[in-house]
């Protein structure tokens, strides 16, 4: 069921006067409810403006985006790093610069559609079932055309525990001779070495190229989107019509991830210990698929969501992408929460498991 409300969700919400607890949303640090985050924010809007309109190529350069953009880089592992104005169009960006004679596309089990080509959807490319089906591809067509690269996209955090912390299905892959690109939305500001995602990871796997997309709304809670590979691949990409033609971020959301470093790091301990939390009062986590210090627990069980709610407590479950996608249920500890909150949340579980 679908509600209205007039605020943002955070640990709480009110539908028609009443309140519920809201295990939900990818607001993974609580940060977009944070008053000495909300205050770093507005700080940089007071210095920044509310928004930037100009194209990253004008004649007056904000140097904020690059001292930004060389802390992410820095954080994350990677040699370069540029920042757009969301995750989706980073990802879309990425996808059209390969879609040529040059390439070969293939898309992991489950790869979010910011990294389909709109044409290609038309064409209902989906996604390999498993990654042993996608590697017998990748390999044929290694085999078969020698001259056009594979590249291979791929969802980090597909909340089913097939990638993310072991990539296993990955590994099997021959990446040496194929570019990666994934899709790191969930896990930057969230998981790895001081929440650096998965770059550094993937990196030891030794691919031909690796690119890295997100969205830095979900690890940072500011509306941004990033990209991270080699030097020459993001020169390349800044000199593209479409980067210059792009408005960019918002000045003010970068410097306030460079400003909030500290509470990111103090959020995110305390995310541990919440998802610890969780787990050790459940009596079982076999009903649900979760991924090794990742928030997010999800489940196929409408009448759980259903036990849930009567009991005051709304979580994520929605048909996603479109009405057409099967049902999506989950379960999301945040930074946000009180240790009440969760306890209360394994009671009503325990009740139904």
């Amino acid at each position: 069921m679908k509600y209205k409300i007039a605020s943002f969700p955070g640990r709480e919400i009110k539908i028609e006067d009443k309140n519920y607890l809201y295990f939900g949303g990818t607001a993974y640090l609580g940060l977009q409810t944070d008053q000495e985050f909300q205050n770093i924010y507005i700080k940089n809007i007071q210095k920044y403006g509310t928004n930037y309109g100009a194209s990253r190529k004008s004649n007056i350069q904000v140097s904020i985006f690059e001292e930004a953009e060389n802390h992410l880089a820095k954080l994350v592992g990677s040699v370069s790093c540029m920042t757009m104005s969301s995750g989706y169009l980073a990802g879309q960006f990425i996808t059209q610069a390969f879609a040529n004679k040059e390439h070969k596309l293939f898309y992991a089990p489950k790869t979010h559609c910011a990294l389909y080509l709109s044409k290609e959807r038309s064409k209902k490319a989906k996604s390999f079932v498993t990654f042993s089906s996608l590697n017998f591809a990748v390999r044929h067509h290694l085999d078969k055309k020698k001259k056009t690269t594979p590249v291979i996209f791929l969802d980090a955090i597909d909340f089913s525990g097939a990638s993310y912390p072991n990539f296993e299905g990955l590994s099997q892959l021959p990446l040496s001779k194929t570019i990666l690109i994934v899709d790191d939305s969930h896990g930057i500001g969230i998981v790895g070495k001081n929440g650096g995602g998965v770059y550094r990871k993937l990196q030891s796997l030794k691919p031909k190229e690796l690119i890295v997309s997100c969205s830095l709304g979900k690890g940072f809670g500011v509306q941004a989107g990033a990209i991270f590979g080699t030097k020459e691949r993001v020169s390349t990409l800044i000199k593209t019509e479409f980067y210059g033609g792009a408005s960019p971020a918002s000045p003010a959301n970068l410097a306030s991830i460079i400003d909030g470093e500290r509470i990111f790091i103090f959020k995110r301990i305390k995310l541990k210990k919440n998802i610890q939390l969780f787990i050790e009062h459940l009596y079982t986590t076999k009903k649900f698929h979760y991924m090794l210090g990742h928030p997010a627990f999800s489940f196929q069980d409408e009448q759980l969501t259903e036990h849930l709610e009567k009991n005051n407590i709304i979580v994520t479950s929605f048909r996603y992408p479109n009405e057409n996608s099967s049902l999506m249920s989950r379960i999301v500890i945040s930074a946000s929460h009180t240790e009440n909150d969760i306890l209360k949340l394994c009671n009503v579980l325990n009740k139904y498991l």
